[in-house]
Formats: C-alpha cells, sequence, structure tokens
C-alpha cells in the first residue's frame, strides 16, 4: 500500500497521506508526497492541489525511526519538500485534522492556504527533545500567529487548538463537517477570485524592539533553565525572524539545530523519550502471548498505598473491592477516595457523572471470600514478610486458580511469597510508587515462577490505568529502592562527615534532581526507613549506614507527619525550614563517636550521592534484574525526579564516560575504605571493550 494516494475532483487534486498510525514523515512518504505534488503539476487540467489525511491525524512529525539514521537526511528531505510547496506555481492547500506537529506543521506552513477543524492540535514539540524546529518553523510560526504566541508555544511544546488559533495567518478557514467537500470548495473558491499564492515566508515582521525579558518566557515551563539551551536558541532564532532576511533567519535556525543535536541536554531529551518505548520489549513476550482480561480487582490494605492504587482502577471503570479487617481503615479511605474525587470536580478534571461511574466500581469488604471471583488481587498491607506469607496463603484457599496474586512491597522477597502458593506462575510484585494514584512509574516484578501470561497482562494492565511498566528482576529493593537505598546512605554518611542536610539536598537539587534526599525522607516517613535499616543492620552488619538517622528517629522526628524530621515545618506546611535542633543533635553525634567534621564541596556531594546510583544500577544490570541500562534510566526518571536534562545515571555515566566514572569511583574507593565504591564489573568490561551502558 502506498504511503499516500492521488484522487482528482474535477479541477482539484487531492494528495491523501495514508501512512499509519500518525503519518510520520519518514522517507517513504516523503517520496510519495513529492512524486503526487508533482503529478499534480504536470497536469493540465489541475488547477489546485489540496494535501490533507486519510488517518486521524494530519501529520505528527519525523518519524523518530529514522532518528540519527542516513534516511532523516534522504532526498526529498524535509527542507526540500517544503521548498516544493512554497514554488508550486499552482496553489496548494493543506487540510488539516486531528494533529498537526513538528515537520507536519512546518510542511503545513509551506503550503499557500490552510483550513482546519477547530478541534485539531498544533504543536512543535522538538523541545521536549532538546531541539528546536528545524525546516523553518522558527522563521514562520511569528509570521504566522505573532511573536509572543510563537514563543509560547515552541518553548513549552504544548498543542493548541485550531480554535484558538482561528483569527491568525496560520488558519485561513475553520472547516467542521464533509471536510473533504469543503475543503474542495474552498480550493475552487481560490481557482474562481484568481487568489495570489500566499507565502508565510513572504510576510513582514515589523522591527519591533525585542526587549522582552527571557525569565517572562521560560520561568513558567523550566525550573533548571540554565540546563535547557534550546529554549533560548527558539528566542534568538524568533528575534532573526524579525531582524534578519528569512534566507539568513532560516541558515541560523538551522545552525542552531545542529549546535543543539550535539549537546549533552538533547541527548539526554532524546533518550528519556525512547527509553520507556524500550521498557515493552520484553524477550519472550510479544502481542501474541495470551493475556488475561482484568474486569475485577481486591486491593487488601485500606491505607494510603491501598487507596492510591484503587483510584486508578476506579479511574478505569474497572471493579474494585478494598479489603481490610479495620472497620475505621475503611471509613477512612472511602472518605480519602470522595474527597479525591470532589477536588476532580473542582478542578474540571472529571464531571459528577464520570464520578458516579467510577464509585459505582467501588466495594468494600473485610471478608476475603469476597474476593473469591476477581481477576486480580493486590495486597498492599504493612512492609513485613511474615504478614504478606500469611495474606497469601489465605488467597490460595479462596481465590479462582486463574486469579493473579500481586504484591505492592517495595523491598521483599516475592520468591519466598510465591513459595506459599499453589500456583507460584500466579504471582507477581506489581510495586505501586506513591502517592499511586499520581506516580506512573510502576516496577513489574518477575519471580522465578511467574508466568509469560501474568506479565504480558501486568503491562497490558498499566496501559490501561495509566502507568509505565518496567520489568524488574527479584532482589532486596527491585531497581528503584536497592538504588535508593546507598543513594540515601551515602547522604547520611555526608551528615556524619561535616555536611548539613540542607546543604546536602540544596546540592543535589542545584544539580537537577527534583528533591534533595532528607526532604524525601521527610516526605515519606523517617520512621518508614529506620524499620529497613533495622532489618539491614541484621542482615548486613558489615555495611556502613549513617546511624544518626535513628537519633532522629528516636526523637520522634519521622518528617512531615510529626511536623519535624530533618527539617521543622509549620502546621499545615509542607515548606521545609532548617532547624537549629537538628544541627545540635548532629554535632553531639560526631562527637560522641569521635568524628571530626569536613567540608564539602556541593560538587563532592553529588559525586557521592549520584556515583553510587550509577554504582549500584551497574551492578543491577550485571546481575540481569534490569534487562538494560535505559530501563533503570526510565525508573528514576518516572518514579526518583531524576533530572531529564541528564537522561537518567545510566546516561549520565555514558555522558561522563566509563573510564572517567571508574577513575572517580577508585577515588572514591581509597578515600573510603569503603568496599561498596569498587567499581561494578560490567563498568570495567564495557570500558576496556570501548562501549556504552546505553
Amino acid at each position: 500500500m502506498s504511503a499516500a494516494n492521488y484522487q482528482q475532483y474535477d479541477q482539484i487534486a487531492v494528495i491523501g497521506l495514508n501512512h499509519p498510525p500518525l503519518n510520520s514523515l519518514g522517507h517513504e512518504l516523503r517520496i510519495a508526497i513529492d512524486a503526487l505534488l508533482q503529478k499534480g503539476q504536470d497536469d493540465p487540467s489541475i488547477k489546485a492541489i489540496i494535501v490533507m489525511s486519510q488517518l486521524d491525524v494530519f501529520c505528527a512529525g519525523a518519524d523518530i525511526r529514522e532518528f540519527g539514521l542516513p534516511a532523516a537526511a534522504m532526498e526529498p528531505n524535509l527542507r526540500t519538500l517544503i521548498e516544493h510547496f512554497e514554488v508550486s506555481k499552482k496553489p496548494v492547500i493543506a487540510a488539516i485534522q486531528g494533529i498537526c506537529a513538528g515537520g507536519g506543521l512546518e510542511l503545513a506552513m509551506a503550503a499557500h492556504y490552510r483550513v482546519a477543524q477547530s478541534n485539531t492540535e498544533f504543536a512543535f514539540p522538538e523541545v521536549k527533545l532538546g531541539l528546536l524546529p528545524g525546516a523553518g518553523g522558527t522563521q514562520k510560526l511569528p509570521r504566522a500567529i505573532g511573536v509572543e504566541s510563537a514563543i509560547k508555544l515552541m518553548i513549552n511544546g504544548n498543542f493548541v487548538k485550531g480554535s484558538e488559533l482561528a483569527n491568525t495567518n496560520l488558519i485561513d478557514c475553520i472547516v467542521d463537517g464533509n471536510f473533504l467537500a469543503k475543503s474542495i470548495e474552498f480550493a475552487k473558491s481560490i481557482i474562481i477570485e484568481h487568489k495570489p499564492l500566499k507565502r508565510l515566508r513572504d510576510m513582514q515582521l515589523a522591527h519591533i524592539d525585542f526587549s522582552i525579558e527571557l525569565a517572562y518566557f521560560l520561568k513558567p515551563y523550566y525550573k533548571n533553565a540554565a540546563h535547557y539551551p534550546a529554549p533560548i536558541a527558539i528566542i534568538d532564532s524568533v528575534k532573526d525572524a524579525i531582524t534578519e532576511s528569512y534566507e539568513i533567519g532560516l541558515q541560523h535556525e538551522r545552525e542552531r539545530f545542529i549546535e543543539l543535536s550535539n549537546t549533552s541536554t538533547s541527548r539526554a531529551l532524546r533518550h528519556a523519550f525512547f527509553a520507556p518505548r524500550a521498557c515493552q520489549k520484553i524477550p519472550g513476550i510479544s502481542a501474541t502471548t495470551p493475556k488475561k482480561k482484568i474486569n475485577s480487582v481486591g486491593i487488601i490494605g485500606a491505607g494510603t498505598m491501598g487507596t492510591g492504587i484503587a483510584i486508578n482502577f476506579l479511574n478505569a471503570n474497572i471493579k474494585t473491592i478494598i479489603l481490610d479487617q479495620l472497620p475505621t481503615a475503611l471509613d477512612a479511605s472511602l472518605e480519602k477516595i470522595n474527597k479525591y474525587y470532589q477536588d476532580s470536580v473542582k478542578k474540571l478534571r472529571l464531571t459528577t457523572s464520570q464520578i458516579e461511574n467510577s464509585l459505582g466500581n467501588l466495594k468494600t469488604s473485610s471478608r476475603y471470600e469476597d474476593l473469591r471471583d476477581v481477576d486480580l488481587v493486590i495486597e498492599a498491607a504493612y512492609e513485613d514478610l511474615e504478614l504478606k506469607k500469611s495474606i497469601f496463603k489465605i488467597l490460595d484457599q479462596v481465590t479462582s486458580k486463574d486469579t493473579i496474586l500481586a504484591t505492592n512491597t517495595s523491598t521483599l522477597d516475592i520468591n519466598e511469597i510465591a513459595a506459599c502458593v499453589s500456583q507460584p506462575e500466579q504471582v507477581v510484585g506489581l510495586h505501586f510508587f506513591s502517592p499511586a494514584n499520581i506516580m506512573k512509574l510502576l516496577e513489574v516484578v518477575r519471580a522465578n515462577s511467574t508466568s509469560d501470561t501474568v506479565i504480558a497482562t501486568a503491562f497490558s494492565l498499566a496501559k490501561q490505568i495509566g502507568k509505565l511498566p518496567v520489568l524488574s528482576g527479584v532482589c532486596d529493593g527491585f531497581i528503584g529502592n536497592r538504588m535508593l537505598e546507598h543513594y540515601g546512605r551515602m547522604a547520611r554518611i555526608l551528615v556524619e562527615e561535616g555536611a548539613l542536610p540542607w546543604d546536602v539536598d540544596k546540592a543535589l537539587e542545584e544539580w537537577g534532581m527534583g528533591m534533595g534526599p532528607f526532604r524525601v525522607f521527610d516526605l515519606v516517613g523517617n520512621d518508614v526507613a529506620w524499620a529497613v535499616r533495622k532489618r539491614r543492620y541484621i542482615e548486613k552488619p558489615h555495611i556502613r549506614y549513617g546511624k544518626v538517622a535513628d537519633e532522629i528517629c528516636l526523637l520522634g522526628r519521622f518528617g512531615q507527619k510529626t511536623n519535624k524530621g530533618w527539617y521543622h515545618y509549620e502546621i499545615g506546611s509542607r515548606d521545609p525550614v532548617p532547624d537549629p535542633e537538628v544541627e545540635k543533635i548532629i554535632i553531639a553525634y560526631r562527637k560522641e563517636h569521635g568524628i571530626s567534621p569536613r567540608d564539602f564541596t556541593a560538587e563532592d556531594i553529588v559525586k557521592r550521592c549520584i556515583f553510587a546510583l550509577i554504582n549500584e544500577g551497574a551492578r543491577i544490570l550485571e546481575e540481569g534484574i534490569a534487562l538494560r541500562a535505559s530501563d533503570i534510566d526510565v525508573v528514576y526518571l518516572t518514579g526518583y525526579g531524576f533530572p531529564r536534562f541528564r537522561g537518567g545515571p545510566m546516561k549520565y555515566a555514558d555522558e561522563l564516560g566509563l573510564g572517567n566514572v571508574i577513575d572517580e569511583l577508585n577515588t572514591l574507593y581509597q578515600e573510603s575504605g569503603d568496599p561498596f565504591w569498587r567499581p561494578a564489573k560490567i563498568l570495567e568490561e564495557y570500558a576496556a571493550a570501548g562501549k556504552s551502558l546505553n
């Protein structure tokens, strides 16, 4: 089947883009468009040419499968195709519906006229890949919709409805209903009225004084604007559109595009874009792998996590039973769910009828027998192995042999849990992240016996409830929390040795982390990590954990829930305030244990914490707990606030160079004597072979 087709309606040629699923402008489609455009040019009976889509989208932009490959530049490339549109002796009309983004929008702007449906969505998402529109977009969009509107659209990368752009030079006519017929009617009017061949590139922008502050544009979108060069390059290109000729502006735009594509930020953002797609590829599992349809789910535990998990399924219109032995816990859960939906109505996220439908799928119970017929059970009880094993023994007695049994444990051995049931192949880990109804990451943990059907079902279900699944093997903490343990451990050791909690947080937040570790500890609850450390002291007595944290917990400073932890919190506020009392506790601890404090630079702090993530991540990859390095990056980008402009801990290691990473790890080992800092073998093997992790 051709990527585009050609039909003639009297004097009008219609080129129909037909390259599923998104009409991406790969080489095949570019060739087809160019050939059919020429066909229309060569036919003397044709007086106008319409370019539209046979799909629900006009064109979503470049073909991501060609990124970095020679096919992306093969003729006709996008710039050549745009030139052929512009120099056409016959009017070219872009009839736009669905999505028109990136290169697709640049192609549409090369047409002489544009008609669009009111609900058509326009965007330049290149900025999200650390790039700018590279085929004239920065020069034409200001001419089409105005300078300020163009800058905002390009630097936020979000979609704008056609109805919002109706009175601009971008859209000549809004067409709703009978789209093809009305587009042809519009084309005929151009012929009859002998309208000129308009080109956006020929429009003149007034030489206004471009004095608007950069921060005015950047502040709403970029917390770490200094790390994102693309928005600044976009603004500079728009300045060229105002002050230079179109040809010079186009030349500068191309130079900036090439320069941006070679930045670490763009490499990181492109990696962050492709990595979630790679996560879905699991050896041995394909589109033909059988999946179980999940129509009903039971959730054991009506606490914060169980309640958040339930909301995901209610939002997806899946029948949900929350089970807890405590009536007060069930009442509290219902209250939280009702409040969530009330807030959703106030914020216009959901309608009243949608909420009624969701709540109609909810039941509560204190009887395990009520879970007999559900398709999936998710245990979200307290993080205690014996408790979880006892729950699974009960589930083995009351549920169907086809019921998938999942645990939400964040650290415990799922193989031990699976051993408690008669069909261990039905057991899987579904590790949601808190708050479970908001965080998109879902670690799908495969135990030794978990079947392919259960894994395939988990990945399909994750998509249904709006989560991003990443496969993990069984180990203590899986991918995310296993790495986090050493990240947090190094942060606490830094405090013992001379830093203060707010110094550590500031250094890491300025480096790009969404929240410093001590703010995270307070948010999650210091008692949670304390319970894990108590187990670690027994299981891993040789590892240094930084016990000043225990002193904080012994004083009942559990974080935000007690209004004091590593920080002080005013009642009703979540803003952390450095607390002199904490500093006194730390100083006393150092004195008691004979620790002479030393000074740490921000670079020292970042190096210890981030290199801890890299080294442990490499071990996880080496052991096969993660399928690929990019899966580890997805976990940290999606669930742990790792900065997207750095691409994830493993991508960051690649950017540094694995040889440099190994040198730094060896230095840390020599300074501390901590065997943790010995470089993971896979780092040394890859460095010796000249390979990168990703």
